[in-house]
């Protein structure tokens, strides 16, 4: 793999030059450090010992500046010249305005920004807002520094940033505890009846061929897991009348880095499954492993004509049994309520979102998007007016209802 902090144009970035300064004298020993480019390799470093997100990770940090070239910039919070705490962020430009936000935008959930254990123990709130002041100083051309879908805890660990002036992200995120194991899972979760659907769709496949859960463990597998996957969902968004979020190169260029980079780890932070029927991919998933949890990042089902056996709640039940059999204590599947998380899941998470403006279109826009998350939020809380709203999207884009099993 080629090194993501070699890999740049440096010239493209030079704007964010490499900036320090020193606390207050009542907060001695700190100091703030905000760079661009160069700050990369630090960032890196310091994931080796830090606490973090999947999204927040040196591995999705570097590939992601890597395969997009944002503008980016790290802001470091030092104590004693180590490093407690780090913001890797990027720069994107929504009409006039200018935010910088998690790298990864809307594919970046779960987030927890990297930090040192010991610091996250007795927080400093007032460094840490020091920390955005330093931003403010750095690029006086940010309007909003944007923090959304935060998790509020990571394997019990509180997030820092909750201490920020904060809200309520419209979307659930839903998990399922795996203490006991899978056959005590099942116990809490109709086993019965998921066991027979199980034997069931074994018999559906087997009518037209061999099936097989697949593990990409080489880059040609991560690239035929992923090509199959980004065709099932340029096939699913259209029909959802939605924007593909997947749809552009430089995106697929980072998933196609990220899972093949992940390769060589001894235990890799992220992972692709496939289900094979007949030779042919059925559905997809993308996972990252993260302390206790695994966290489906993303899935997929291949429309045609073994749609009706379900072959993506076919291969979570796989992907939760192998995740209780490694010891995982969680199965996150991520942002977002549908019914086919609702068969397995018995934990409801909350993200929170932070926005903290720099200027005064800042204040204007993250007034905008406060109300906007609360018209989300309203929609998507009233099973009614949601499902109104998908059908209309759907027929704004001439296409009947699609299939549940994918996100």
């Amino acid at each position: 793999m080629v090194d993501a902090t070699a890999s740049f144009d440096g010239n493209r970035l030079a704007a964010t030059e490499a900036s320090s300064r020193a606390l207050p004298r009542d907060r001695a020993g700190l100091s703030i450090s905000v760079a661009s480019t160069d700050g990369l390799a630090a960032y890196a470093e310091f994931c080796r010992s830090a606490l973090f997100g999947p999204a927040q990770s040196a591995a999705w940090i570097l590939n992601w500046a890597a395969e997009t070239r944002p503008d980016l910039l790290v802001a470091t919070l030092s104590a004693e010249g180590k490093p407690v705490f780090s913001l890797a962020l990027e720069v994107a430009c929504k009409g006039p305005f200018r935010i910088a936000r998690f790298m990864g935008g809307r594919h970046a959930n779960g987030n927890f920004v990297a930090a040192d254990p010991n610091w996250l123990a007795k927080v400093d709130m007032p460094a840490l807002r020091s920390v955005l002041a330093a931003i403010t100083e750095a690029r006086p051309d940010i309007d909003l520094v944007a923090l959304e879908r935060l998790l509020p805890d990571l394997d019990g660990v509180a997030n820092p940033l909750a201490s920020l002036d904060h809200f309520s992200s419209p979307n659930l995120s839903l998990a399922v505890d795996l203490a006991g194991g899978f056959d005590a899972l099942l116990s809490r979760a109709s086993g019965k009846r998921k066991r027979k659907k199980h034997r069931s769709q074994i018999r559906k496949f087997e009518t037209v061929g061999s099936h097989r859960r697949i593990e990409a463990r080489t880059p040609d597998e991560v690239d035929r897991l992923l090509d199959a996957f980004f065709e099932m969902k340029e096939l699913r968004f259209r029909k959802m009348g939605i924007a593909n979020v997947f749809g552009d190169a430089q995106v697929r260029g980072f998933f196609r880095a990220l899972f093949s980079q992940a390769l060589s780890e001894d235990k890799p932070s992220f992972v692709l499954h496939g289900l094979e029927v007949a030779g042919k991919l059925r559905a997809i998933t993308g996972s990252s492993r993260s302390g206790k949890r695994l966290i489906c990042e993303f899935g997929a089902i291949a429309e045609d004509d073994l749609g009706h056996a379900s072959p993506g709640d076919f291969l979570f039940f796989d992907n939760i049994q192998e995740a209780c059999e490694t010891g995982f204590e969680l199965y996150d599947f991520s942002v977002g309520d549908e019914p086919y998380k609702r068969l397995w899941c018995d934990i409801e998470t909350r993200h929170f979102e932070v926005l903290v403006p720099l200027t005064v279109k800042g204040r204007m826009l993250a007034l905008t998007l406060r109300q906007g998350a609360r018209l989300k939020a309203f929609v998507k809380n009233s099973p009614t007016i949601w499902k109104l709203t998908k059908v209309l999207r759907r027929k704004a884009a001439g296409q009947a209802a699609p299939s549940e099993e994918d996100s």
